[in-house]
């Protein structure tokens, strides 16, 4: 069976939201799909996820939610990564830290995708080895999963492709994020594993990553501490569309989604209070 899963790139901030919000059930209506995966991890104010963001992704049709290292910045989350049984944190953090690094999603046509994140050592903060964990993690999985998809949350791009590689044949799509500017290297791999080391994000691309230009120049140019306010110009959703067969467990389409908001201006929200976000200049 045929199945099209559409994989969204960094949510940042209201802007990204709303994007989502306008747009995402068209998009799933109009490409037939099947599962809607979304990083998530900086959403709330440009960083972090709370519980009541978590349950407007859910409404807007996000059907599994993946974080990184951004996980635990709103610590509101932490009992919902405990319960919830759809939202991911990356599978090689600590053994005690809270959350589940695999979740599970039955399609309304029967197959179920499994989602795995996993987190980058390479100039990131220190975690586990990602090649161990889903080595450990995919015969976990695999009798409970027709399809499984991994989310690669890491800096560098090197081990970004080096992991597909070692995913090849072994999950049906492997997909990096955490950088923000979206790679146009999508492929299939020799063995059918769909890849491409980043989606891109979903926010204001007259930005820097999602934030205001001048408080990053700012900071950049004068080594001091700025407040980054989230920008709102040119909001757009970057993603991937990934068709694949859950009898082989072969991708056999992947493609760059990119759909622009119906406005220049991205500040008005929903529910919240519509003031500017901001957040400390840790990327």
């Amino acid at each position: 069976m045929k199945l099209n899963i559409l994989c969204i790139g960094d949510i940042v901030g209201r802007p990204g939201r709303r994007i989502i919000a306008d747009k995402l059930k068209t998009v799933v209506k109009e490409q037939g799909v099947d599962c809607v995966i979304a990083n998530a991890e900086n959403a709330a104010g440009g960083s972090g996820l709370t519980r009541q963001i978590y349950d407007k992704l859910l409404r807007y049709g996000v059907n599994l939610v993946t974080l990184g290292d951004h996980t635990y910045r709103k610590r509101e989350i932490v009992p919902t990564l405990e319960n919830a049984d759809n939202i991911v944190r990356p599978a090689n953090f600590s053994k005690q830290a809270a959350g589940k690094g695999f979740a599970f999603y039955k399609t309304s046509k029967g197959p179920t995708v499994a989602i795995v994140a996993l987190i980058g050592r390479l100039f990131m903060k220190p975690s586990e080895c990602p090649y161990e964990a889903i080595d450990r993690i995919l015969p976990q999985i695999e009798q409970n999963a027709d399809i499984v998809v991994v989310d690669f949350h890491a800096e560098a791009t090197s081990e970004k492709i080096a992991m597909g590689y070692h995913l090849d044949g072994r999950a049906s799509l492997c997909f990096g994020t955490h950088t923000h500017v979206v790679t146009a290297d999508e492929r299939i791999l020799p063995k059918g594993t769909a890849y491409i080391t980043d989606i891109g994000m979903t926010g204001a691309h007259d930005s820097v990553l999602g934030r205001g230009t001048e408080s990053v120049l700012k900071a950049f140019r004068t080594q001091m501490p700025f407040p980054f306010e989230i920008a709102t110009g040119d909001v757009k959703l970057n993603g991937i569309l990934v068709t694949i067969d859950s009898n082989t467990k072969k991708a056999e389409r992947i493609e760059r989604i990119k759909i622009d908001a119906d406005t220049e201006d991205a500040r008005v929200y929903d529910s919240d209070d519509g003031k500017p976000e901001y957040f400390n200049n840790n990327f």
